[in-house]
């Protein structure tokens, strides 16, 4: 039953009235908040600020979230040994890290944890691919596949229900 709620959520996303630019930069800015270790950590300040400025889809944002915290989980040992290359093994960026690190507000953002590090970096290395290949991605699906995919059986059957019509006169009200 979970795999058709994450394919239904994945489709209202895709069908929904955002452009293809807003549900990739929700996308990326969840994959950002995700990707962290902490959900606290100010270095997800950022992201989540922009989340609230700009006209981003919010929905594909918490399911970027949901998706990348797991993912993250896996990914632990490759960012400790991204973030301790970074942060010990270059003696080029030794002056950089001390310098931030006295910083009044900087050293809060555990920067110098190498987990922290490593999934910081690894999110900007990823930001534009994975905004590029999520727009790319809504853009296919809702050319090629959408006409397909409501004709699935399943779906037809949902839309037939009494409660999906009541939802559907009800979604135009707060308009």
């Amino acid at each position: 039953m979970i795999p058709l709620q994450i394919l239904s959520k994945i489709i209202k996303i895709l069908r929904s009235g955002a452009t293809p630019a807003q549900i990739a930069g929700g996308f990326v800015l969840g994959m950002m908040i995700g990707l962290s270790p902490s959900f606290l950590n100010p270095l997800n300040l950022i992201p989540v600020i922009l989340l609230v400025i700009l006209n981003v889809n919010l929905t594909s944002a918490i399911f970027a979230y949901a998706i990348f915290s797991a993912v993250a989980y896996f990914l632990d040992p490759f960012f400790h040994s991204l973030g301790y290359f970074l942060l010990v093994g270059s003696q080029i960026l030794r002056g950089l890290w001390t310098t931030l690190y006295n910083i009044p507000f900087i050293p809060f953002t555990r920067f110098n944890n190498t987990v922290v590090m490593g999934s910081f970096v690894s999110a900007l290395i990823l930001l534009l691919p994975v905004y590029l290949g999520t727009k790319k991605f809504v853009v296919t699906y809702r050319v090629k596949y959408e006409s397909k995919v409501q004709n699935w059986k399943w779906v037809k059957m949902i839309k037939a229900t009494k409660l999906f019509h009541w939802y559907e006169k009800l979604k135009f009200l707060g308009d």
